[in-house]
């Protein structure tokens, strides 16, 4: 797979990285998202600090995440229960 070699600049730091050409969009967006959270908390809170501010930023992400992962176990047994309701009816027709 070809590699790009690009730099994101997140908190007025450039971070040269390789990614892979599928990747690039993605690679940009997060570092775009990092950015508007950085201001967004900059402006809400007033705070200037870019170490706290990337803080806050890593544990918002992982928050998110951990509510993501939660939201996909229960679909997943949603999932799980609904193929089990149609084995079930399955079994019974036949």
């Amino acid at each position: 797979m070809e590699e790009l070699s690009i730099k994101i600049k997140i908190a007025d730091r450039e971070y040269p990285m390789k990614v892979r050409l599928d990747e690039e969009e993605r690679v940009r967006a997060a570092g775009k998202l990092i950015n508007e959270k950085l201001k967004h908390y900059r402006s809400q809170f007033g705070i200037n600090d870019k170490q706290d501010l990337l803080a806050m930023v890593a544990f918002d992400c992982l928050v998110d995440k951990m509510a993501d992962e939660k939201n996909l176990e229960v679909i997943d047994q949603t999932v799980v229960e609904k193929i089990n309701h149609l084995n079930q009816l399955v079994s019974q027709a036949v």
